[in-house]
């Protein structure tokens, strides 16, 4: 059976996650590179991190599913500003993380943004981690 990557990760917590949740779905699927990563981090950018695996013939659905998986995580995260549900992850907008990505584009292939903040696309609210649903505390 052919196999397609349909998303890769960095770290083994985020790729078990959606192996899990896309297993308990019927979507059959497993992590390629998961051990080298994890023993050994640096080497993750080289070989392409951990790659999540699945049949060709499933990978439509198994790409629909992780729309809906990350759809349903940003739309649990409400705005304390303006009360949206419409968040998006960005590079972190601040001289270190600037001059980071401008070093490494001049030096390397590529440029890095160091660190990602989730950023409301209606009021522009940027926060490390996503905001609780204020409606399900009270």
């Amino acid at each position: 059976m052919e196999t397609v990557t349909i998303k890769t990760f960095d770290n083994y917590f985020s790729a078990n996650i959606i192996l899990t949740r896309l297993q308990d779905a019927g979507v059959h699927c497993y992590l390629k590179d998961e051990y080298t990563v994890t023993i050994d981090p640096i080497l993750s950018n080289a070989i392409g991190g951990i790659k999540l695996q699945v049949n060709t013939e499933d990978a439509d659905v198994a790409e629909k599913k992780l729309r809906q998986f990350e759809d349903e995580y940003l739309q649990s995260a409400q705005c304390p500003v303006c009360s949206a549900h419409d968040f998006m992850q960005v590079p972190k907008r601040d001289p270190g993380n600037i001059l980071t990505a401008i070093l490494t584009w001049m030096f390397s292939s590529y440029a890095v943004s160091v660190q990602q903040v989730y950023q409301c696309r209606q009021c522009g609210y940027e926060s490390k981690t996503l905001p609780e649903n204020i409606t399900e505390l009270n």
